[in-house]
């Protein structure tokens, strides 16, 4: 293996890691974090989510490389444009169901963490995300074979770099677990963010960039 492709594995490695903390990555996951009162729940989280992510990637990603095809504009931004209104629907859940705890013989709700909710944020992620990620790795390598590991590599930095900031975000609600009052509020809060955030995702999308138009056309 040439000296030049370990350097852009390298490269994708680090990307992956910064990719992994984008805004709308790290609010969806949070509001999973929030209802555990493990932080290793809390960071597997976000291992769970790299790895729907990395897998969706790398599906569609080889497909549109081996058929040297791409996701049509509209297309591309329609699924864009699932992300947000998922950060709604994940943001208006979180309020509604701290919402339900009214006093301390309830916080049992926060034990269960579902990966395999994670694990299909992290689907809808990387659907959104692979008209650019094909972009990207067929400006950076000759064939798909290496296509294939670059994603991969790409697709671990992703893993690795959630798995930290989950951590860092599932420890305030950690800690904060037998104190209901203060948990209840930083989730709602967390549960507002989301909600907000998608809102605003969706609005820049349709108008702002031109998806609403592209949908009448």
């Amino acid at each position: 293996m040439e000296l030049s492709f370990l350097t852009v594995l390298a490269l994708g490695f680090v990307l992956g890691i910064k990719h992994a903390i984008e805004p709308d990555h790290v609010i969806a996951v949070s509001t999973i974090a929030s209802q555990s009162k493990k932080l290793m729940r809390s960071s597997l989280a976000g291992v769970f989510w790299g790895i729907g992510h990395t897998i969706t990637l790398f599906l569609v990603g080889i497909f549109l490389i081996v058929l040297k095809g791409e996701i049509p504009e509209k297309w591309a931004m329609s699924l864009e444009f699932l992300v947000g209104i998922m950060l709604v629907y994940l943001g208006i859940t979180t309020i509604i169901s701290f919402k339900k705890l009214q006093d301390s013989s309830h916080t049992h709700t926060h034990k269960n963490v579902s990966y395999g909710k994670s694990m299909f944020i992290g689907f809808i992620h990387g659907l959104a995300g692979s008209g650019a990620m094909v972009i990207l790795t067929m400006s950076t390598v000759n064939t798909a074979i290496e296509g294939a590991i670059y994603i991969l590599i790409f697709g671990v930095g992703t893993i690795l770099g959630m798995l930290f900031f989950t951590t860092i975000i599932g420890i305030p609600f950690v800690f904060s677990s037998n104190k209901l009052s203060l948990n209840k509020g930083m989730a709602q809060a967390t549960g507002v963010i989301s909600t907000v955030f998608g809102v605003y995702y969706m609005y820049n999308l349709g108008v702002t960039e031109g998806l609403f138009r592209l949908w009448l056309n």
